[in-house]
């Protein structure tokens, strides 16, 4: 990897100031308002030139009245899944909502009663847990195991007795959020058999899909088999691929006509939502046409950061651990080693260490001692917040 790659993810770009939930919102949030934000999953680059300069194109027009997709959007989609995932798919398929989180709890209505049971993979993203509970649903965790050196895998014996207790549905992590896991088709095809002998539709959420370290691949879990294709909901959005969170769109992929009626019912009849952001519909068409380079060149730059931060945990903090994700720009680090509990640890990092990281604990039980750090940033940040915790670490050795 280059520090300076063509597309210049190097220089660092000035947020403060511009309402960055990231950047602006941490004193509110942390109560920290100097500590480095290296927390919720947006990214500190720019989105491709090819996006912005579709973007002012569509400013310059002047009008941003109602929107619909046109054909040319429903080919770039397509297209995208195909080139990227070998995952072919029709325009039919494609259903609107403003996000894949509001995706999620749309499903969970459309499809589950008050009462019903929902199965999850702990620790696991936050919103999951808020989704069902809030819902008025009953949330099934099915703890992810792993092993002595980190690795994450499902506990489908665990998951089968679960299933079996007449829960209704499963929101599925792929690649998962946090530990950075690919699953591989063998899981999938044995997580498909599982459900569908058990009738528990599949939710996937498939929002990082694209951003996946070579060798590896992603699987859509639709492409599973033809069976997985008419059990399941995938949900995908370009939000997390190339830092269009704030543009609100995604793409929810439902390719059973029954059960795509169904959720469109509940998205544009009892909620209303039926038209797409204009300048979201521009920047994913544009994102998908022509962000192919782009989007590789910053995985090599990204990967280049956690590579960084894995050699400075290894030479010089060894009470940590971190393994390489196959996929996000998400570090998914062991902090156990310091001793500390789950107050102590984040009071340590925002006003010790002087950074700011996703609590391991927001993710479900099983993530206490774990912090989730974000390096979609500049190396310029990475290697001042390494620093910084080195020094932090280094205080705390000598006050013990």
């Amino acid at each position: 990897m280059t520090l300076k790659s063509r597309f210049d993810f190097h220089t660092q770009i000035d947020r403060l100031e511009s309402a960055s939930e990231k950047w602006d919102g941490r004193e509110k949030i942390f109560g920290a308002p100097n500590a480095l934000p290296l927390w919720v999953a947006d990214m500190d680059f720019a989105a491709p030139q090819e996006v912005l300069d579709a973007l002012h194109k569509r400013v310059d027009h002047g009008i941003f009245g109602y929107t619909f997709r046109t054909p040319a959007y429903f080919e770039a989609v397509m297209n995208w899944m195909k080139e990227r995932h070998d995952w072919e798919i029709q325009s039919e398929w494609i259903t609107f909502t403003p996000g894949v989180v509001p995706a999620l709890a749309f499903a969970v209505e459309a499809f589950t009663k008050p009462g019903d049971k929902i199965a999850i993979q702990t620790p696991v993203y936050p919103p999951f847990y808020n989704i069902v509970r809030e819902n008025g649903r009953q949330l099934v965790t099915n703890p992810l195991s792993v092993s002595d050196e980190g690795d994450y895998a499902m506990d489908f014996d665990d998951l089968e007795r679960k299933l079996a207790d007449d829960v209704k549905m499963l929101i599925l992590c792929s690649p998962h959020n946090p530990v950075g896991k690919i699953w591989a088709r063998e899981d999938l095809e044995k997580l498909a058999e599982i459900c569908l002998k058990h009738d528990v539709l599949v939710v996937a959420d498939e929002i990082h899909a694209d951003l996946i370290f070579e060798p590896k691949t992603h699987i859509p879990f639709a492409s599973v088999s033809e069976a997985a294709r008419d059990n399941c909901i995938v949900c995908t959005a370009p939000s997390k691929t190339f830092n269009l969170a704030g543009l609100s769109v995604s793409n929810i992929i439902i390719p059973s006509r029954k059960l795509r009626a169904t959720y469109e019912r509940t998205v544009a009849k009892m909620h209303g939502l039926g038209s797409i952001s204009t300048m979201g519909a521009t920047a994913t068409e544009a994102a998908y046409r022509h962000g192919g380079e782009w989007l590789d060149e910053l995985l090599d730059y990204v990967r280049g950061n956690m590579e960084y931060v894995q050699a400075q945990i290894e030479e010089h903090l060894p009470e940590l651990s971190v393994k390489l994700p196959e996929a996000t720009y998400l570090l998914w680090i062991d902090f156990r080693g310091l001793n500390l509990d789950a107050k102590e640890l984040m009071q340590f990092l925002l006003h010790k260490a002087g950074v700011a990281l996703n609590d391991g604990t927001m993710f479900g039980e099983e993530g206490a001692g774990f912090m989730r750090m974000n390096v979609a940033c500049s190396r310029i940040v990475i290697e001042q917040a390494m620093e910084q915790l080195k020094t932090a670490v280094g205080e705390l050795r000598s006050e013990k």
